[in-house]
């Protein structure tokens, strides 16, 4: 006797893996406005049914293709380790050639569509402020600090510097940035 799976014919890994390698293809030589589903259908070698039966829309696979899932893999041992792990992560993020290029498009797109603003916050930032909202608990003298605030800072920051400014020195903003954070604009640094 056969069995037969109840949900139609499964989903072969393999045309999710080409279609969103074309996708980034795409976006870094063409930009997000021409890319488009046909163009992606045409590089990764499926059909428009294919990818429509996997995404609803451009904006779902083009986020899905350049914002993986961010679960910690590392936990930080303090608060200072935190949001060093933070702010290099998000600049890492945003600083790769395709979500340059797909960012302009997305935060139009996030505007317009509620569902593709709840999957990308619930893949990548309400862990991160969850995470963020632990250490800041455990801190006193932080006592009324917003971990959503703190986030917000640090994307707001990487997002701009990596795709408005063009920064190419990552590891030179994420210095500043920490600098900036942790230690104000007139503290200074302990030795």
């Amino acid at each position: 006797m056969t069995t037969r799976h109840r949900l139609g014919p499964r989903r072969d890994p393999a045309v999710d893996t080409a279609v969103l390698d074309a996708a980034r293809g795409l976006l870094v030589e063409n930009g997000y406005a021409a890319t488009s589903i046909d163009a992606i259908a045409a590089r990764a070698g499926v059909s428009r049914p294919a990818i429509y039966r996997r995404w609803p829309s451009k904006a779902h696979l083009i986020a899905q293709a350049v914002f993986p899932d961010v679960g910690s893999a590392q936990t930080a041992a303090d608060l200072i380790g935190e949001i060093r792990k933070v702010i290099r992560g998000t600049i890492q993020l945003f600083g790769s050639p395709e979500t340059r290029a797909a960012m302009p498009g997305l935060m139009t797109e996030m505007r317009q569509d509620a569902t593709l603003y709840e999957k990308l916050s619930a893949r990548l930032d309400s862990p991160t402020r969850a995470e963020l909202g632990e250490f800041l608990a455990e801190q006193p003298r932080r006592a009324g600090l917003d971990p959503d605030t703190l986030l917000d800072t640090i994307a707001g920051a990487a997002l701009f510097a990596m795709c408005i400014r063009d920064v190419e020195d990552l590891d030179g903003f994420a210095e500043s940035l920490e600098d900036l954070l942790l230690y104000g604009i007139v503290g200074r640094r302990p030795d």
